[in-house]
């Protein structure tokens, strides 16, 4: 059993900090993509605040499949470069959304997502999937975000290669 609980007063660097070793953790010594995914997705879920949608898109015969995530039910396929997870898939760069309703093409799964964060998941020089993340506050997120979600991705990357 795992009991990965946040600080609640922790500022924003240690919460991420805590997520990555947290997520590290998890992953260490699984091999299955899926349940790898599934309990990161939860963990974000847990650990980071004012979240409305939090997980997974896998890389599936040329095309964004939906993957392991918290929240309302979601998109099934997103083409690359549609959209905020099909832009991140398709420049492999982290898109920094503060206002989905000012974004060419965004797809809107949830009415209620006013920002989102999409990090591409890349190991050995291939892309594996997106983490998306929305939230139902524009501007949620920041560089500080970036940063840790990036930390993330890289270091559970090996994790979800399968």
């Amino acid at each position: 059993m795992y009991d990965f609980a946040p600080t609640a007063s922790a500022d924003k660097a240690t919460l991420h900090a805590d997520l990555l070793s947290a997520a590290t953790a998890l992953v260490a010594g699984e091999r299955d993509a899926i349940a790898n995914m599934a309990n990161v997705a939860a963990l974000v879920w847990q650990y980071l605040p004012d979240l409305n949608w939090a997980g997974f898109y896998r890389l599936v015969e040329g095309e964004l499949v939906l993957g392991p995530f918290q929240g309302k039910a979601a998109c099934i396929r997103i083409p690359i470069g549609k959209g905020v997870c099909g832009t991140a898939a398709a420049s492999l760069a982290t898109q920094l959304v503060e206002d989905v309703h000012a974004f060419p093409g965004h797809i809107a799964c949830d009415a209620a997502s006013a920002s989102e964060i999409v990090v591409p998941i890349v190991h050995q020089g291939r892309l594996i999937g997106v983490l998306d993340l929305d939230s139902p506050l524009t501007a949620r997120f920041d560089e500080e975000d970036q940063r840790g979600l990036e930390a993330l991705c890289a270091a559970i990357a090996p994790a979800l290669a399968g």
